[in-house]
């Protein structure tokens, strides 16, 4: 039976869509990030040793062949945080979707009324919620609360000159579990010359766990949100619920599903409005 099975054709299509869909995440992992060069070096390496062992190089072939091995240790060294990410991430991405996401921000009303009364008064205010990866390590390194989610507990926190307004707020196991906690910072270096310490630091944790940030700009009152390592900026309060259904329902057809469920509930009620006839319309005579 072993050997039937082995020998299906089967097996040939399931290699090939295992590969396929390696190399897809592997492009997905390198698009628009610095790893790219380090792939381009690499094929070129992988291109002189080719020419070198066609041509009879020997001195040639052993030097490039030492190279490669000593550029893939670099290659680990030096994007170690890019693959920290990736591993983290391993699972929880579209592709896998092993494990399910959260359906639901914890007490999200609560949380929209304090980021809407943030933006309002112009304080600057850092939120991560967790999902499926803990962030026990960094809950840690802040100052314990265990509080319940309120919107005026979180804004009590981030009021300067508040002890705990300095840092972030993380919520897990819909509590509010610390405060003050500082971030890890992203290694981009790129964005240190648009975005500040506050939306570097959410885009720096979202990019090692699968977390969701809110962001308040003390400068622009803007709200932003972070997740999968990437941010939009630039949100309002009434732009905030669509975007944090956004970021819990990655799947786009999940999203795109609702919200075309939403639309056509809509439609419904306006259409059911306008069958109804009015109570003050007059009576047939």
């Amino acid at each position: 039976m072993w050997d039937t099975i082995t020998g299906s054709p089967l097996i040939d299509v399931l290699d090939i869509l295992i590969v396929a869909y390696l190399l897809y995440r592997l492009i997905v992992f390198i698009k628009d990030t610095r790893v790219i060069q380090m792939f381009v070096g690499l094929g070129l390496l992988l291109l002189l040793s080719f020419l070198a062992s066609s041509l009879g190089m020997i001195v040639v072939g052993r030097i490039i062949g030492t190279l490669q091995t000593v550029w893939v240790i670099a290659f680990i060294i030096i994007f170690q945080p890019e693959l920290r990410s990736a591993l983290t991430n391993l699972g929880l991405r579209r592709g896998f979707g092993l494990f399910g996401a959260t359906p639901e921000v914890p007490r999200e009303q609560e949380l929209i009324q304090a980021v809407t009364r943030l933006s309002k008064r112009g304080l600057g205010a850092l939120i991560v919620i967790e999902r499926e990866v803990r962030l026990n390590n960094w809950i840690k390194k802040g100052v314990i609360l265990d509080a319940e989610i309120t919107a005026a507990t979180l804004e009590s926190i981030f009021t300067v000159p508040g002890p705990l307004h300095d840092g972030a707020v993380i919520i897990s196991q819909q509590k509010i579990a610390a405060a003050a906690v500082i971030l890890p910072i992203t290694d981009r270096e790129e964005l240190g010359y648009v975005l500040g310490t506050r939306h570097r630091a959410a885009i720096g944790i979202s990019e090692q766990s699968d977390a969701v940030v809110i962001v308040v700009s003390e400068e622009s009152r803007a709200i932003s949100l972070a997740y999968d390592g990437e941010i939009r900026r630039g949100l309002s309060g009434e732009d905030l619920p669509t975007e944090l259904e956004r970021a819990y329902l990655r799947k786009t057809g999940a999203f795109r599903k609702k919200t075309a469920e939403k639309k056509a509930a809509g439609k419904k009620t306006k259409d059911g409005a306008k069958d109804t006839p009015s109570d003050e319309a007059p009576a047939e005579s």
